[in-house]
């Protein structure tokens, strides 16, 4: 199995996962600049042109860090990186994961936009301001999203938060608290080192 990633980008929280499940993988790292990973162009990987790209021990190739991180806890349940299939619990995983995707991640888009202008950019932050004070009441005295249990949709919001210290967005004392209570476990850093994020 090998993983296409952009340090630093989505594909930290399948990085994360993976390792959290216990799954051996390689990681490719794709040029930003270039576009390119492993000789060739990415888009012959993935046509869509970005990470995750997960390539399955078959050649198939899984994308959408939604469905790569599903995946990826499906490969070993005893991880518990997400709740059994059918249960409610797990349609509430994949609400978190819905959430983060369409709610949080893409609104942290145009702020690393040089094509964006200052309103749209100015609309992303209020827009995003709203939704971190949901998920700041969601999280309440959770250790994590779901309880106390470390599931996939922690790795991918774990990942997104991160960047807020990239564009000047304050993410508030409650959120910072959970960034650096998942930062402290021993997966993740070895995931950021990897990636060159945490340096050895």
């Amino acid at each position: 199995m090998k993983l296409y990633i952009t340090p630093g980008a989505c594909s930290l929280a399948s990085n994360i996962a993976l390792r959290e499940a216990g799954i051996p993988f390689e990681m490719s790292k794709v040029d930003k600049r270039t576009k390119r990973v492993d000789g060739v162009e990415f888009v012959t990987i993935n046509p869509k042109g970005y990470v995750p790209a997960l390539r399955l021990d078959d050649g198939q190739v899984l994308t959408e860090n939604v469905a790569v991180l599903q995946y990826i806890a499906d490969l070993n349940p005893a991880a518990k990186l997400a709740p059994p299939a059918g249960t409610l619990e797990r349609y509430r995983l994949q609400e978190w994961l819905s959430f983060i995707n369409s709610e949080v991640h893409k609104t942290f888009s145009p702020l690393f936009s040089s094509e964006a202008t200052e309103e749209t950019k100015t609309y992303a932050r209020n827009y995003l301001a709203k939704r971190l004070a949901y998920l700041d009441n969601a999280l309440g005295d959770n250790t994590y999203l779901m309880g106390e249990q470390f599931t996939v949709a922690d790795a991918y919001l774990f990942t997104v938060l991160g960047w807020g210290v990239h564009v000047a967005v304050d993410i508030g004392p409650r959120l910072k608290s959970y960034v650096d209570r998942i930062r402290a476990r021993p997966k993740v850093i070895e995931a950021m080192t990897a990636e060159g994020l945490i340096k050895k």
